[in-house]
This record gives structure tokens, sequence and C-alpha cells, in this order.
């Protein structure tokens, strides 16, 4: 019985991450990824039990990859709440937008009426992030320089204000590319309507 590695893990992610935005997800196939792989399905199927935990992994291999610098901007508090929050939404929004992960989240939200992987993509990826947003706006509570509210609440606010100038017409195609300067732009709107509805006077 072959053992497993961390290294063969790695490389069945890079391939079928390959395999996804070829093909999409329905038409992917465990067998296809196997094939680009160069192992056989009792091999891949002995790391991941299904196809939809495979690309869920994959989309969480990648967005960790993507998102972790977004999240460590939160970490670095330097007293600058609004600036702290610039950084946090370029780097979260540079990532959202890139053609693969639009690509990535249009397979997950075409494949969630037909089976509960938008469920496992969200509680095992954006909801840990999510969590950590909370974390930090729940300190800036506790340091007096928003006002008491919700965590949680606040962090699904603020995400729905950088995602609707920015990731929203991505989705839908109604934008194409964003420059930087006008993502920082968008963003820095964001965080003033978010930091006029919560910061202390």
């Amino acid at each position: 019985m072959r053992v497993k590695t961390a290294e063969r893990r790695d490389a069945i992610l890079a391939a079928a991450a390959e395999v996804f935005l070829e093909e999409g997800f329905e038409g992917a196939s465990m067998a296809g990824i196997s094939a680009r792989i160069g192992g056989s399905k009792g091999t891949l199927y002995s790391y991941f039990k299904s196809k939809e935990e495979l690309f869920v992994a994959v989309t969480h291999e990648q967005a960790k990859k993507q998102m972790e610098p977004a999240l460590a901007a939160l970490e670095k508090d330097t007293g600058d709440l609004q600036k702290t929050l610039q950084v946090f939404g370029e780097k979260a929004v540079s990532f959202l937008c890139q053609e693969s992960t639009l690509q990535t989240h249009r397979m997950i939200v075409a494949e969630s009426g037909r089976s509960d992987i938008g469920r496992r993509f969200h509680e095992s990826g954006p909801k840990l992030g999510m969590e950590r947003i909370a974390a930090f706006l729940s300190r800036q509570m506790q340091a007096g320089r928003l006002k008491q509210a919700d965590p949680m609440l606040a962090t699904l606010q603020l995400c729905a204000l950088l995602d609707c100038e920015t990731v929203k017409p991505m989705m839908l195609g109604l934008e194409s590319a964003i420059s930087r300067p006008r993502m920082k732009r968008m963003v820095g709107r964001a965080v003033e309507t978010f930091l006029a509805a919560y910061a202390v006077d």
C-alpha cells in the first residue's frame, strides 16, 4: 500500500486546479484528474473521497495562499484603523477579482443548487476568514475605536461594501478589469462608508 505524502497531495491539488478551470466542476472527472497526474483513481480516492471534497480542497488551498496576506494585515494593526482596513480591503479585493477566483466562485454557485458544496466551501473556508475579521473588529470595539455592535454583523456589512463595486460587477461580467488606482478608490469608498456607520466620533 502506497504511503500518503504531502508532496503527492500537493501534486493532486495542482493538477485538479487545472482540470477544474479548464472543464468546470461538472465537466471534470476523477478519472480525468487521475490521468493528469499519471496515477490511478484508487490513489486519488485514497486522498479525497469525492470530487466535491477535492474541489473544496483546491479552492481552499488557493484562497489560503492569496487571502492570508490580507488577513495578516489586520493583525499588524498600527493604530490607524482606516489605513489598516484600506490595506486589508485592497489585498482581499485584488484576490477576489482575479479571473481564476471568479471562475471558482461561479462554479460553486452553479453547483450549490445540486449539492451541499456551497455549505462545505463556506464552513471550511470563508467562514474562518470572516471569524478572523470579526475578531479584529471586536478588538477595535474594545479599544473604543468602533461603536459596540455585533462583530460578525459588522464583518458581513464590511464585506458587502467591499464587494458591491468590485467583485459583484466582475462576477456578472459587467466589468472585465479594474485598474489598481480605481480599485483603490473603490475600496476607499467602502472603508469610508463602513467607518461612517461604525467609527466612534
